[in-house]
């Protein structure tokens, strides 16, 4: 069930855009967490770079300064309208993850950042056979999302945050081995990394 805030943060930018700010903090600002995943990544302007579940082009508008060929796609009608007014570089597609409307083989890349832990377990094992079938073969899969905290003393905070804004599919993905479940899809994990204190989880996956 969604909480009050959750709510408010989905229909109000600016009350989203104040509570992203201030969840970035641990890691240097928003800035640099929406360009977490996109770290050591080989991006060309000629690359086919998917934005899944793009929101409102929170990084669309980092990935369009890489690449001439970004598309970003989300199930919600409004954030691709605020996505195409920030962002309007990229190209945008209302549709849903587990069922992405593009042949196979199309992308280079594939980015996520903070959305799988929105998805309830099945629906997030469509989304990651999905994310394999529209890559090319040695594409790139790279996502950031959350992650159960190597030092207890983060726990609290991350256990309010998620009282207070998130869903029972946030708590559920703390239990989940992300690497491990990239791993079964048919994933190669190169690169697995945690920053704030363990609460965030940055992988590339690479379709073999």
């Amino acid at each position: 069930m969604a909480t009050i805030l959750r709510d408010l943060s989905y229909r109000y930018q600016w009350f989203y855009d104040g509570i992203s700010r201030l969840a970035a903090f641990s890691v240097g600002g928003e800035s640099r967490f929406r360009q977490l995943a996109l770290q050591e990544l080989t991006i060309h302007s000629d690359s086919q770079v998917l934005d899944l579940c793009c929101g409102s082009g929170q990084t669309t508008q980092f990935l369009v300064k890489l690449s001439d060929n970004v598309t970003g796609l989300d199930a919600s009608p409004l954030s691709i309208k605020r996505a195409q007014k920030n962002v309007p570089q990229a190209e945008y597609v209302e549709g849903f993850a587990e069922n992405m409307p593009f042949t196979d083989n199309h992308f280079d890349i594939v980015h996520t950042s903070v959305a799988l832990h929105e998805m309830e377990s099945q629906q997030l094992r469509l989304i990651l056979k999905e994310v394999y079938r529209v890559l090319q073969p040695g594409g790139i899969f790279t996502l950031v999302d959350f992650h159960k905290p190597t030092s207890p003393i983060f726990l609290p905070g991350l256990w309010v945050f998620f009282w207070l804004f998130e869903t029972e599919t946030a708590w559920e993905l703390l239990k989940t081995d992300l690497p491990e479940l990239l791993r079964a899809t048919g994933f190669k994990v190169e690169e697995s990394k945690l920053y704030a204190f363990g609460s965030l989880q940055v992988i590339q996956a690479i379709k073999e």
